[in-house]
């Protein structure tokens, strides 16, 4: 029987001695590999290394061996006609009854095909796909490691966010296909104005950002942004066509104007639209003038101070349906701010200050033991397998607390751990990412789910997320808003489902709002949840209720 899964298993299969000399391989071996049994018998199986591999993976490897008895992971090999491919391996130490090493088994399979389609989905999900460009979320990691880069360095950077005047009215006179190609031409004039060094990204429509690295001085800047000015400002041929677009670019200088990502992106996109209220085509730096966010800023931390002392916050719910019928299976926890002189303020005015100052534990913590408490009185109506999804910051995950208080709560509440999903973004999981996938496997083995919020937003490694203990992946809504006209759109949130799907993950489409999108999500995709306004809006739980009742 064993000889028979050997010769017919569909793995290729090597077996070696103790000293490391092959003495058996099936079929599979020799259909992936080229080599037959007679070729490779009595030799190492070092003849297969492609010379590829990281040679601290060889060493993790045999350090497992050793410690564990058991390896698994990629590796790069050579076939017999030269050809290199990777594989995923599984060895395993075998010993005799006295405990002695006899010999080693190991099995892999090509995964060639599965390396191509993460990196050509990498690829779609970090890059413009009508320029070439990275786009605005490769641009936050790029740009983030520049600022590193100049602070180190003590050298200045620059941010100019350039919007192309007129665009609109030659898309709408000579169509889009006319508007893509004036586009292309951007891009390269762009490109062609900077470094190697510099990068150009495109934000979507006819707005891009360049960044400068490495700058010494003010005029350096000045110099190169009036470069593009006069150069994006020449005319351009389109289909036998003369046409006219300049530029509006507004300069945001780091760390003057700002010391992070967004600050900058935020400045420099105030300055544009400063450059546009000039009568567009020309330059405008950042000034402080230009806005009041420091101020409001100031406000909000103020602000969030007092609504936690004095529990100002509110939960919000938003359903979750089946895709293939529509009930709802289960809810998402939003956080709402009840300001006593604003009303209801919406996370995104105020999570990112709360993020920057510290508060966001305390307000996480109280979201947690309010939707656990939400959740057990749901159950206590008779409201059925109900599921609770709850978002965890970063500072939640880097803390040494959150096993215990996520256990805590559950058992607080009598809650089923199977009923609580906590949810953590891409850019989350990998701003450290050993940490957060230690951090979540022992959230896993309290038994609760776990999820990647927001994907194809940041910039997660294909490879990292095989490894992440998660259960469920939501497609972002910029994927979904237009993914029935968009093919791009349309292509990219296909393979992303799909690579979910091969990987035994489950899928929720956020941001469903139309029953096209919907029907789109469900027969084409084959998503199995969606989440969006078509389904409900964020509401308290006692509007909520009586819809779950009915549900369940």
């Amino acid at each position: 029987l064993y000889a028979n899964i050997f010769e017919n298993s569909g793995e290729a299969i090597l077996i070696t001695d103790r000293e490391n000399r092959i003495i058996a391989a099936n079929a599979a071996f020799t259909r992936l590999t080229g080599y037959g049994l007679d070729e490779v018998r009595g030799r190492n199986p070092k003849l297969l290394s492609s010379g590829r591999t990281p040679p601290d993976t060889y060493q993790q490897l045999w350090a497992a061996l050793a410690e564990r008895g058991f390896w698994q992971g990629e590796l790069w090999d050579r076939r017999k006609d030269g050809v290199i491919y990777p594989k995923w391996a599984a060895i395993s130490a075998i010993r005799s009854p006295t405990g002695e090493l006899d010999h080693y088994i190991a099995s892999f399979t090509d995964i060639s095909e599965r390396k191509a389609a993460e990196e050509r989905i990498d690829y779609l999900a970090h890059h413009d796909a009508l320029t070439g460009l990275p786009n605005r979320f490769s641009l936050e990691s790029r740009l983030a490691q520049s600022l590193l880069t100049a602070q180190r360095e003590g050298e200045m950077a620059a941010v100019l966010f350039i919007d192309m005047d007129r665009f609109k009215t030659i898309n709408d006179t000579l169509g889009h296909q006319a508007g893509d190609q004036l586009l292309i031409a951007v891009a390269k004039r762009l490109k062609a104005g900077v470094r190697e060094s510099d990068i150009v990204s495109r934000q979507g429509g006819d707005e891009f950002v360049v960044v400068l690295n490495g700058v010494q001085a003010a005029n350096d800047v000045t110099s190169v942004a009036g470069k593009l000015l006069r150069s994006l400002g020449e005319e351009y041929v389109i289909d036998g066509n003369t046409l006219h677009s300049t530029p509006s670019i507004g300069i945001a200088l780091f760390p003057t104007d700002g010391d992070s990502v967004g600050t900058l992106l935020k400045n420099a996109d105030a300055a544009m639209y400063h450059a546009k209220e000039k009568g567009r085509n020309n330059i405008q730096y950042f000034t402080g003038a230009m806005t009041q966010a420091a101020t409001e800023r100031l406000q909000i931390e103020h602000d969030l101070h007092r609504a936690i002392a004095e529990q100002q916050f509110e939960l919000h719910y938003q359903p979750q349906v089946r895709a293939r019928d529509g009930t709802v299976c289960g809810v998402e926890a939003l956080v709402r701010w009840r300001h006593p002189e604003r009303g209801l303020v919406s996370p995104i005015n105020f999570i990112p200050v709360a993020e920057e100052v510290g508060l966001i534990e305390p307000i996480g913590t109280w979201v947690l033991e309010e939707a656990c408490r939400q959740l057990a009185a749901w159950q206590r109506m008779g409201i059925g397998k109900l599921g609770m999804a709850v978002n965890l910051s970063a500072h939640q995950l880097r803390s040494p607390k959150i096993v215990q208080l996520v256990a805590d709560c559950m058992a607080r509440h009598g809650i089923a751990a199977d009923r609580l999903e906590l949810e953590i973004t891409e850019s989350v999981a990998m701003e450290n990412p050993e940490h957060a996938i230690g951090q979540l496997i022992a959230l896993r083995e309290l038994g609760v789910k776990l999820a990647i919020d927001d994907f194809g937003t940041g910039y997660s490694s294909l490879a990292y997320l095989k490894r992440l203990p998660i259960q469920t992946l939501k497609l972002d809504r910029s994927f979904v808003r237009d993914i029935e006209t968009d093919a791009n759109d349309a292509m990219i949130s296909g393979a992303t489902v799909a690579l979910a799907h091969a990987l035994g993950l489950e899928v929720v489409a956020e941001g469903v709002e139309t029953p096209g999108q919907a029907t789109f999500l469900a027969d084409k995709h084959r998503c199995d949840y969606l989440q969006g306004y078509l389904y409900g809006k964020p509401e308290p739980a006692d509007r909520l209720t009586e819809r779950l009742r009915q549900a369940s």
